[in-house]
């Protein structure tokens, strides 16, 4: 896993000013991926627990996004440049540089864990490692919400990612994995983005049972 990590995270950093620029409209062009993280958002704060980590935050603009919806919000990042981008542009928010599959989150503290295209540039062997750490830290009862690149092919496909090579996959293959790592499914959101990529963008929450 260290190595395409490393590739990922040098990626990363190479292109945080652009890639912060092109992502600083916090989902306002993007309302289908705003109205599922405002559902998420909803459904964390009926558990009574407002503690919610942004895994693969970026420059942090979904983190200060749930933090205005009424979650306390922090942001992890393979990437020290988008952490440092992050930090200076919420400073207010607090972020932190972290390994997905190791997160330094105590266990079951978490009522929300929001993965948006953060676990892309897993590959498919390596994922149900992410997803057993972000079980691991969510409370019981607790939600996830993940956003990929969707396929109507049975298997995962790898594709080149404009920052590092990424995978999209069958939203029925993913729900799966989920349920797997100790997650129930229960909501799924699928649709065109109108890319010349020719893939799906889509959505799937779960709760830790």
């Amino acid at each position: 896993m260290a190595n395409h990590q490393d590739e990922t995270r040098a990626a990363y950093d190479g292109v945080v000013e652009l890639y912060a620029s092109l992502f600083a409209d916090r989902l306002e062009t993007r309302p289908f991926a705003r109205a599922m993280i405002s559902t998420f958002v909803e459904l964390v704060r009926a558990t009574g627990n407002l503690r919610a980590a942004d895994v693969g935050c970026g420059p942090g603009h979904l983190t200060a996004m749930l933090h205005e919806l009424g979650l306390d919000a922090f942001g992890l990042d393979l990437s020290p440049g988008m952490v440092d981008h992050a930090r200076r542009a919420h400073p207010a928010l607090h972020f932190q540089e972290a390994r997905m599959e190791s997160l330094p989150i105590e266990d079951g503290v978490l009522a929300g864990v929001l993965a948006h295209y953060s676990m892309i540039h897993t590959p498919p062997g390596e994922l149900s490692e992410l997803l057993a750490e972000q079980v691991r830290v969510l409370a019981p009862g607790g939600l996830l919400l993940v956003s990929f690149f969707g396929t109507d092919g049975p298997e995962p496909v790898w594709f080149d990612h404009k920052v590092a090579p990424a995978y999209s996959w069958p939203a029925d293959r993913l729900a799966e994995l989920l349920a797997d790592a100790g997650l129930v499914p229960f909501a799924r959101l699928l649709h065109d983005p109108g890319s010349e990529r020719g893939f799906l963008d889509a959505h799937l929450l779960a709760r830790r049972s």
